[in-house]
């Protein structure tokens, strides 16, 4: 088997937690990644070392024009790397402004790539998430009636991303159905030639199973891009490996960081509810960070950190009810309030790194994002997963050798918090 030596896949996410994700499922095929937090402002080893190289930004919720800039700043980094194909990740429940970002992003990196065509699938069966005939549910609910409909920021309020596709692109959207995907990767590629044929740029496509999948992988061999959820991803690293491109071994090994551990949650979403219910119900030790008292100047920050000085993992959490979240933007506004939070939590993580912290669980790619920013944090080595889409992660290129998890706030069983502690601790058995 060869050697490739540059990067294979070039990958380019819209926040930080949908970035691990998806570096997760390709170190689970096989590939060595690195995420970068951010483009990349110099070159380190770990970039060279990578199979794969995804950059994670923050452009989910950033006006579409300032999205666009950003994507195709990070292609060019990756282009001048060579990497071979390109990804563009979004969340599997498609959250999107009206305006984009998903629809304006594909656009622009299809142009920037001369290419015609491509896919838009964010379907991922192990964590819920199942496309048919071009409608998104999640378990067994319509995108639309699942919660995410109250999604503060981004609000999904139809399950037809045939339509909410169109609404965002001027390029023609056409779907690639469940009953062509079951016949298997030639019809699928069929299928995308038909498409291309009738002037269509960007297909949706069904997905039920994660042998859907592998399917849609292996006819995306030949795509320029490829955009869509992290699940779509299962089927790339076997392209590679079929050429003869990825290398033996075990592409999520990485060194155990020892330290004192925290978790920082600013996720609405109902997984996160859940998770943080579950610690609150074992009587484990939690702060909450109250919006409004930031907002009166109270010293919230200070007192996180105080309280987290004991001798056990302590949960600092901004996670609210859809009422107290309305409540809260009714008084602040929406995005002052959200910008609120993270902006203490990652002044808290930021202190507590000061303080000897080492171990960082993180719940919300909003939070994510703003808590790596505050660790100065400029790439991560991705290791083995805790729950489906959520590795444990070590960071490079920083002060400190730090161990994160970044969890997206959908993700991760009713446990996670305690589960990624330990995983953290070296436990990946």
């Amino acid at each position: 088997m060869t050697t490739a030596n540059r990067p294979l896949l070039g990958c380019i996410a819209d926040d930080f937690t949908g970035a691990t994700d998806l570096a997760n499922i390709l170190v689970r095929g096989g590939m060595r990644t690195v995420q970068s937090i951010g483009v990349p402002d110099r070159d380190l080893a770990e970039f060279s070392e990578a199979d794969a190289i995804v950059i994670a930004l923050k452009s989910r919720t950033t006006p579409a024009t300032e999205a666009v800039a950003e994507s195709l700043q990070a292609l060019e980094w990756l282009r001048q790397r060579g990497c071979q194909q390109f990804f563009f990740k979004y969340c599997s429940t498609f959250d999107s402004t009206a305006t984009g970002n998903i629809g304006p992003v594909t656009e622009a990196l299809m142009q920037a790539l001369g290419t015609d065509f491509t896919i838009a699938c964010p379907a991922f069966p192990e964590t819920g998430r199942t496309l048919f005939h071009g409608h998104l549910f999640v378990q067994d609910s319509l995108l639309s009636e699942c919660g995410m409909q109250h999604h503060p920021l981004t609000p999904m309020t139809d399950a037809n991303l045939v339509r909410v596709l169109d609404a965002q692109t001027t390029a023609a959207v056409g779907l690639v159905r469940y009953d062509v995907v079951a016949q298997g990767a030639d019809a699928v590629a069929a299928r995308f030639q038909a498409l291309r044929a009738e002037g269509v740029s960007v297909a949706i496509a069904d997905a039920l199973s994660d042998g859907d999948l592998q399917t849609l992988g292996r006819a995306c061999a030949d795509l320029t891009l490829i955009t869509g959820g992290s699940g779509v991803a299962q089927g790339l690293p076997e392209n590679f490996r079929r050429k003869g491109l990825l290398r033996d071994g075990d592409a999520s090994a990485m060194p155990v960081i020892d330290g004192r551990a925290v978790v920082l949650a600013g996720s609405t979403s109902k997984a996160t509810n859940g998770q943080v219910a579950a610690w609150l119900e074992a009587g484990r030790p939690a702060f909450r960070v109250d919006p409004l008292a930031i907002a009166r100047g109270e010293p919230v920050a200070a007192q996180a950190v105080a309280f987290a000085e004991r001798d056990e993992p302590v949960l600092v959490y901004a996670t609210s009810s859809p009422d107290q979240v309305a409540a809260v933007q009714r008084e602040l506004g929406a995005e002052q309030a959200g910008a609120m939070i993270e902006g203490v939590l990652g002044e808290v993580a930021a202190q507590l790194q000061g303080k000897g912290w080492r171990r960082f669980v993180i719940a919300g790619g909003e939070t994510s994002g703003s808590v790596v920013q505050a660790l100065q944090v400029k790439g991560l080595r991705i290791g083995r997963q805790i729950d489906p889409g959520v590795p444990a992660t070590v960071a490079f290129g920083g002060n400190t050798a730090l161990a994160l998890t970044l969890k997206s706030g959908n993700f991760g069983s009713v446990d996670f918090f305690a589960k990624a502690l330990v995983r953290l601790a070296g436990d990946f058995q």
